[in-house]
């Protein structure tokens, strides 16, 4: 007999999708507390139901679970665990219990209590929908019903509100059925995380029109639940689905572009670049170097000075990010003035002011009045400083821009690899909204970070990092084979949509693409190599060495497991694959290369490639005569070849 449920919760079985099940069955994964990827006749339904605790400033408060208990049978499951989220003066414990009932079920519910008083914005279930526009019906709370749809393009407001049931379309292989959820002791509502580049859209509890942040007394108990169910006329049995052991890809036959900016933000510790740290910095071949000048602060005339040194002896022009007060005219005079000395060399002037999220055009037009005539080739551009979210909620008057600008980063809501993975699926979709309302105006991606740089949502002052914690702002993955491959990821996508620049990262630090001389502040909690690189520095060189790129077709990847990009310059052409998964992965090349070599960076080689980097870059590579490659986790794979004669792509 067939399983009703396909529960995958350790390495120690098989992937789900490779699993054959009952029709009308549910395959997902449960972890650390969490239902991910749920998945019904091959499509996934729902993408995450998790219990969120965020503190006044949104903070995501993480939990720590214990007392697990799984009982696991064809025809049903259930999960039990506790819970405890505590973080300064927060100490919220909660059980939670999942069930897969013999009736097709899944239910997933939380109980818990305060055990201390704490304010909070949030605390609740979330369930996570896949990014498309499926129709549904909703049901809200008085009982009425509301045919709707998710949203195309990214949505600046929420989508739906007031629910307590909502039910959209299953197209299986099979059939045609309906997915409900149907949510219990609160008012739901759903936002568009796209706006954060989260790749779902999420439904949770206690609505955002309710005043926040709101006092958590000791003892108070909070209570929540969300049941699926599904109904379908599905054959009798599924069949079994095939899912290849190896990717192909092919490499032939599309247009040729041109490779967007790429450059680098200065680093943010203040440091000088040594020596070695400039000649690494010019092999990457970048196209800038942004530096932020708040000019109402003193000694914003000392960083714009140590920088435009560091950025001619590299040999790059400065994307400046200015942020204006209220004293704009004669912050921007004493800007130019200083300009007018020092002979800096500007390609980009972003435009925001210290108090709006987005900048209002007249900020534009002053700075334009000062500035234009200093570097006349010089785009301006405007946006935001913040993230895509608050561009499309407070679009902006695109009439004295050149160039529309926002940062991104994959942690505003979650924190795991999966997740952080999921968001380079949607960068595109940012990109598509935003020229719906920004003209032919270009975009620039200004800046890319792993981590966000601060909290634009706080409430309240934030505190000091505890003593021999990491800041906020700092990942332990920036010197990582992970942070490698999802910058490439990131490059990929974004070269893709068609963006004017991207600048990603510092140029050195634990938030650079290498680390200082020094090394790290805190070497127990960042391991990183004093003098070296982080393995994302060799991403950059291996594109900065080329200037236009081609799409790779790559078959429809319901949850990405690997990106590519493919390189080409007069006739050479690179090809650079990465697996962006912790399981080892086969492709196979459908096309043939000649003369080519490989070049591959895992974790036999990493050490050696962050030690020393020019002795890495200088080997030749082994000869590539195969087409099929084997790419252990998170590993890159690069392959330099002649380019086919016979190709007859359009240069653009």
């Amino acid at each position: 007999m067939l399983p009703k449920y396909v529960l995958y919760y350790g390495k120690d079985q098989p992937p789900p999708e490779q699993i054959p099940l009952r029709a009308g069955a549910f395959r997902m994964i449960y972890e650390n507390g969490d239902l991910r990827y749920i998945d019904q006749g091959g499509q996934e339904v729902v993408r995450r139901i998790y219990v969120a605790v965020r503190d006044r400033n949104w903070g995501t408060v993480l939990p720590r679970f214990s007392n697990v208990h799984m009982q696991i049978e064809a025809d049903s499951f259930a999960i039990s665990y506790d819970a405890d989220n505590q973080q300064n003066e927060i100490d919220f414990h909660w059980h939670g219990q999942i069930t897969g009932a013999a009736d097709g079920a899944i239910t997933f519910s939380m109980d818990g209590e305060a055990r201390s008083t704490f304010w909070r914005n949030r605390i609740g279930i979330c369930a996570l929908h896949p990014a498309s526009d499926e129709r549904c019906v909703l049901i809200h709370a008085d009982g009425s019903t509301e045919d709707s749809q998710f949203p195309a393009r990214i949505a600046p407001t929420l989508p739906f509100r007031n629910i307590t049931q909502m039910t959209y379309g299953v197209l299986t292989r099979q059939t045609y059925g309906e997915l409900t959820l149907r949510f219990e002791d609160e008012i739901f509502e759903t936002e568009d995380q796209r706006n954060w580049t989260d790749a779902s859209y999420k439904t949770f509890g206690t609505p955002l029109s309710l005043p926040y942040p709101v006092e958590v007394v000791q003892g108070t108990r909070i209570a929540q639940s969300v049941t699926i169910t599904f109904e379908g006329q599905p054959d009798l049995y599924q069949s079994r689905e095939e899912i290849p052991a190896t990717s192909r890809v092919s490499l032939q036959g599309f247009p040729i572009i041109r490779l967007p900016r790429i450059g680098l933000g200065a680093a943010s510790h203040g440091q000088p670049l040594s020596t070695r740290e400039i000649a690494r910095l010019k092999a990457l071949h970048l196209s800038h170097l942004r530096v932020d000048l708040k000019l109402s602060e003193p000694n914003w005339q000392r960083t714009l000075r140590q920088n435009a040194l560091e950025a001619a002896q590299i040999g790059v022009p400065l994307e400046l990010a200015l942020f204006l007060s209220d004293a704009a005219q004669a912050e921007l005079a004493a800007l130019r003035a200083e300009l007018d000395t020092l002979k800096v060399d500007v390609c980009t002037w972003l435009i925001f002011h210290v108090a709006e999220t987005v900048t209002a055009a007249h900020w534009i037009e002053s700075a334009r009045a000062a500035l234009q005539s200093y570097a006349p080739d010089a785009k301006f551009g405007g946006g935001t400083n913040v993230y895509f979210n608050e561009l499309n909620n407070n679009r902006p008057d695109v009439t004295p821009l050149e160039l529309v600008s926002y940062s991104i980063n994959p942690q505003v809501h979650a924190f795991d690899n999966a997740s952080l993975v999921e968001t380079l699926g949607v960068l595109w979709e940012t990109i598509f909204t935003a020229r719906s309302f920004c003209a032919d105006r270009l975009i620039a991606i200004s800046p890319v970070t792993l981590k966000p740089r601060f909290n634009p949502a706080a409430t309240s002052a934030e505190g000091p990092t505890p003593q021999g914690e990491l800041p906020p702002q700092v990942d332990v993955r920036q010197m990582s084979l992970f942070g490698a491959v999802w910058t490439l990821g990131v490059l990929s996508k974004l070269a893709h949509s068609r963006v004017h620049s991207i600048t990603l990262y510092e140029t050195t630090g634990w938030r650079g693409v290498m680390e200082t001389e020094s090394g790290s502040p805190l070497p127990d909690q960042f391991r990183s190599i004093a003098g070296g690189v982080f393995p994302m520095y060799h991403v950059l060189a291996d594109i900065g060495e080329f200037s236009e790129f081609t799409f790779v077709e790559n078959p429809y990847q319901t949850r990405a497991t690997y990106t590519t990009i493919l390189l080409t310059a007069d006739e050479r052409s690179r090809f650079i694959v990465a697996n962006l998964t912790a399981e080892i992965q086969l492709f196979k090349l459908e096309s043939a290369l000649e003369h080519s070599t490989l070049v591959m960076l895992d974790e036999t080689n990493v050490e050696f490639a962050m030690r020393d980097p020019e002795a890495f870059r200088a080997q030749a590579g082994v000869p590539f005569s195969g087409d099929r490659l084997e790419l252990k986790p998170y590993a890159i794979a690069r392959i330099d070849y002649v380019v086919d004669q016979n190709h007859t792509g359009d240069t653009k």
